[in-house]
């Protein structure tokens, strides 16, 4: 394996119910690692050797593990199947997604404290369905 192959990116996102993206930016400075942090709307992309990188999001992710949330990036920065460069700029494809993903993280984290305190989950009452033959009367007495 060459070292450009073992070159990865991993995109840390940090719910708003955690930690503030500086403080997480800061551990990463902090960190004695040969590494490159991009600080980001979200949070912060870690670039680096893959050891050095899994070593810094450990810690990352040691600061608050259910509102700190990891994935690698699946394209390296560059590459023409992703780059706005090569499209014309906008933005990247996949952040208006991101940007939704995000704010369901407050409730994730939430529910991955509940299960870590062993919090049952709560039940759901759903409405009972109605017969179709109910229906149709419903139907034909409004009609």
């Amino acid at each position: 394996m060459s070292n450009e192959e073992d070159v990865i990116t991993k995109i840390v996102v940090i719910s708003s119910d955690s930690v503030l993206p500086i403080d997480a930016a800061m551990k990463v400075y902090e960190s004695e690692t040969s590494i490159t942090i991009k600080e980001t709307c979200f949070g912060t992309m870690v670039t680096g050797p893959r050891t050095a990188v899994d070593k810094v999001v450990d810690e990352l992710r040691a600061m608050d593990r259910n509102h700190i949330f990891v994935k690698e990036r699946g394209f390296h920065p560059g590459d023409e199947r992703r780059c706005r460069s090569v499209r014309g700029g906008g933005p990247r494809p996949g952040f208006h997604y991101l940007r939704e993903e995000v704010q369901m993280l407050p409730m994730i984290g939430k529910a991955l404290d509940a299960y870590d305190k062993h919090v049952p989950p709560a039940e759901i009452h759903r409405a009972e369905k109605i017969e179709v033959k109910k229906l149709k009367e419903i139907i034909e007495s409004n009609l």
